[in-house]
């Protein structure tokens, strides 16, 4: 493992690890390899440990903690040989309808770039876009490598409220609002799929290191699979990543 961590104390029950201040797969990797040791550790405290782009916070709950032997700890078992099995990754296949009922800011984007519709919507959708971590909604999936010509600023001022299932740019990343909120994304359609259901077992289907890959659907499509995705019967096509 290469990279040069730092540690800041959260608190009396909480230490934040980090990376350098980027977002790469490679860091991402070595987030996520840390995340799982830590977690085989601590198998006798409770324990909780959460991913960022470049980050884990380690909250060791109730316990207080010293600043100092933790850091040791936890550094101890970073530059450790050991390794673990990692979670097979999987592939998320996400429709969505970029219909001009759904595509609030589509038009604009078209006009800023000088690209029509059509070509960012086919640039939107070829992307194959890395799950780094889910925040700042239950279900909200923060997706890395979109095309860079779709780069644009967040909106000045926010929406009130952004519809359930609206796909939006802000800055350099895409994603998927999982349920109605404010918002200064820019959006620019919207899918039909739930992507937080306390009803299941894993309320949200994907997690960090798990791809995402857009497909565009008509508006009749986008009502179709709707009505199956709130009945709890739709199935989403998914496939293992190749290694």
């Amino acid at each position: 493992m290469g990279f040069k961590l730092r540690y800041k104390s959260m608190g009396l029950h909480a230490v934040l690890v980090e990376w350098p201040a980027k977002i790469s797969q490679d860091i991402l990797k070595d987030v996520l390899l840390l995340k799982e040791k830590l977690e085989n550790f601590y198998t006798k405290e409770l324990v909780y440990v959460s991913s960022s782009y470049n980050s884990l916070l380690v909250n060791y709950g109730f316990l207080e903690i010293n600043f100092i032997d933790e850091i040791a700890v936890i550094d101890k078992i970073y530059v450790s040989q050991k390794t673990t099995i990692p979670r097979k990754g999987r592939i998320w296949k996400i429709p969505v309808c970029y219909d001009d009922c759904f595509a609030l800011d589509l038009d604009a984007i078209s006009s800023e770039k000088n690209m029509t519709k059509k070509e960012i919507i086919s640039r939107h959708s070829q992307q194959i876009y890395t799950v780094y971590f889910i925040g700042f909604l239950p279900g909200f999936l923060y997706l890395g490598g979109m095309d860079k010509l779709l780069i644009t600023p967040r909106k000045q001022t926010p929406r009130l409220e952004v519809e359930k299932g609206a796909v939006a740019i802000g800055g350099h990343q895409t994603g998927v609002y999982p349920n109605a909120s404010p918002g200064g994304w820019n959006i620019i359609g919207n899918s039909p799929i739930n992507f937080f259901d306390v009803s299941k077992e894993m309320p949200c289907f994907a997690k960090a290191g798990d791809q995402i890959q857009f497909y565009p659907i008509s508006l009749k499509a986008h009502g179709d699979i709707k009505i199956l995705a709130d009945a709890g019967v739709y199935h989403i096509k998914n496939e293992a990543i190749d290694d």
